[in-house]
């Protein structure tokens, strides 16, 4: 079994360090047969040169470089298509959720998921640090709205700590078209859609105040993309071409 780890990382040059050195810690600990993709999302610092400097000495950590800013979804997807673990695993740069609760997801992989999904809410006890109460109504919000409009019932979709089978990834995030922050409820709609199995998780979890989303601005933007796959849905946007050479045949 190989792995791969994918961090999204926007101006991350002075924590990410250490939050490579947390996860080659774990990662040998297991012995793993691993790599650790970190995703440049255009960053204004050092970020990259950082991820090149502890490349030389640390073979597993590969730099992967979008094309100028794109946002946390398109890093995530360029890193999930470049993967090349039989288990991809994305995680945030702050490792809100620590490195070693992905052995919770990977024993829900183990036992039959094709996807498992880190959940602040699941165990709201887990959370050793919790957002302050404004964040909260907004992620309640917005958490109704992906059950009304999507469909979606679970507790938590934004949690940044996913693990997917190789087979999943591979089906599911070429057709992914939401590209920030909204790509989350997005990517586990069409899991659902393609009749992967999905199990949420509850993991430790404490809140960065280094977190780059603005609950009004991006709140907009995240209903705007609710709509968005919504209405991809309902125009075929996401059939595959298989799916569409069978309904032409009907």
């Amino acid at each position: 079994m190989t792995y791969s780890v994918i961090i999204p990382a926007y101006n991350e040059s002075n924590r990410i360090r250490p939050t490579l050195d947390e996860i080659l810690h774990y990662i040998e600990q297991r012995n793993w047969d691993a790599e650790i993709l970190v995703v440049d999302d255009g960053s204004r610092d050092d970020t990259a040169a950082v991820i090149r400097e502890y490349g030389r000495n640390h073979p597993q950590v590969r730099l992967v470089q979008n094309p100028g800013n794109r946002g946390k979804g398109f890093s995530v997807r360029n890193g999930m298509l470049q993967a090349r673990g039989d288990i991809c695993l994305f995680t945030d740069a702050d490792l809100s959720s620590p490195i070693t609760e992905a052995e919770k997801l990977l024993e829900a992989i183990r036992d039959g998921a094709d996807i498992a999904f880190g959940s602040r809410w699941l165990r709201a006890e887990l959370q050793t640090e919790r957002q302050p109460l404004y964040r909260q109504l907004f992620g309640r919000i917005f958490n109704l709205l992906l059950r009304l409009i999507l469909g979606l019932h679970f507790k938590d979709t934004q949690c940044g700590f996913k693990a997917f089978r190789r087979e999943a990834a591979q089906r599911i995030f070429p057709l992914q078209k939401i590209e920030r922050w909204g790509f989350d409820p997005e990517i586990l709609f069409l899991a659902r859609r393609m009749g992967f199995r999905v199990v949420e998780v509850p993991v430790l979890w404490a809140h960065s105040e280094g977190t780059r989303l603005h609950p009004f601005r991006d709140g907009f933007r995240m209903f705007g993309d609710i709509l968005h796959i919504r209405w991809n849905a309902l125009t075929g946007t996401y059939s595959t071409p298989a799916e569409t050479s069978r309904s032409s045949s009907v």
